[in-house]
């Protein structure tokens, strides 16, 4: 059972509004004054959707935009088991004015690499989000739009009528879509070698569906699937092992896979802008379903899943052949253990 049922603080509220958006909401390639050596490795810098998140740094490092969140769950990170998965964090530097995290990169020692953003987790926004946004749930047109772009039966009739969506709605349909919902866990995007991006996985729900983009991804290579797997299985150990992830509410954070045509491969946990700490004493299992207090994110439930995935993929098996733990396993399982 999770030991924290206790509602979110309202505390630091505004402080991740902007740090804890998706590195991968792609428009337009962003072109830093890198070296030509650089460019070619710094990819999943310039994929940031957000103009200034990132900066040029030394060779094999870049410069994250400066977030309070982040930088502590650096800091506590430093003694944890999870350090040998996450990017090396250098302290924060100023630069042009502004502070920023000096991180390592991590596609520095791939080749013309290929990146996937996997979003962890049955949901992406914090508790203290869905209260803040009850507190003033007036109908909002561009989320309206938002949510008429994906499925244009989305709305209901008096929300066609008033042409608005409110965000605490807009925030709980948006998981439904896609297999943040069914799986734990959803791409967010995807870059190749050549150069070709893919963001069109809002309506990506089904285990089928993610095992053939994910052989897509690998272009059929099961060594790298392989390889994933046994990163995958390493991080899991880690997550079980780890303090820090015991006391934190980790939401919107990623798993980073990449690989390159010499079959390297590596998985990095990303993105802690939204990570936060529970109340002292509190604790997380982060496999048990999420109901609104008890702040589980079901982390570990996706990541199951997610290698249940990787293990259908690796066989080219049906994807009847690996059970997925669903929120009814799931649920069964904590009554059969009471």
């Amino acid at each position: 059972m999770s030991t924290c049922s206790s509602a979110p603080t309202l505390a630091g509220k505004d402080r991740r509004e902007d740090e804890s958006k998706p590195w991968w909401k792609l428009k337009t390639i962003v072109h830093w004054p890198f070296s030509v050596s650089q460019r070619r490795k710094l990819n999943w810098v310039q994929l940031a959707g957000h103009k200034g998140n990132f900066k040029a740094a030394d060779e094999g490092t870049i410069l994250k935009k400066f977030s309070e969140n982040e930088m502590q769950c650096f800091e506590k990170l430093r003694s944890d088991a999870l350090l040998p998965f996450i990017p090396g964090y250098h302290g924060v530097v100023e630069k042009d004015g502004e502070s920023f995290l000096h991180m390592t990169d991590l596609l520095a020692n791939f080749d013309l690499p290929n990146v996937m953003d996997c979003k962890m987790g049955m949901r992406t926004y914090l508790e203290e989000e869905l209260v803040r946004a009850r507190e003033r749930p007036k109908p909002r047109e561009d989320l309206y739009k938002k949510m008429m772009e994906v499925d244009s039966e989305g709305p209901t009739p008096q929300e066609h009528s008033q042409r608005g969506v409110t965000k605490p709605r807009y925030m709980q349909w948006r998981e439904t879509m896609s297999s943040t919902n069914t799986l734990g866990f959803r791409i967010e995007g995807i870059k190749k070698c050549d150069g070709t991006c893919r963001t069109d996985f809002k309506k990506t729900r089904s285990k089928q569906d993610v095992i053939m983009v994910f052989k897509d991804f690998v272009g059929g290579n099961v060594s790298i699937i392989k390889s994933y797997l046994s990163r995958l299985t390493e991080i899991r150990q880690a997550l079980k092992m780890s303090e820090f992830f015991k006391q934190h509410e980790v939401i919107g954070s990623s798993l980073l896979f990449i690989h390159d045509h010499t079959d390297n491969a590596q998985v990095w946990i990303i993105d802690f802008g939204k990570t936060t700490a529970l109340p002292e004493g509190c604790m997380l299992n982060h496999d048990i379903p999420w109901q609104e207090g008890n702040r589980e994110d079901g982390y570990l439930w996706g990541l199951e899943n997610l290698i249940h995935t990787l293990e259908s993929v690796s066989s080219d098996g049906s994807s009847e052949e690996t059970c997925s733990v669903t929120k009814e396993n799931i649920q069964s399982t904590e009554t059969d253990g009471q």
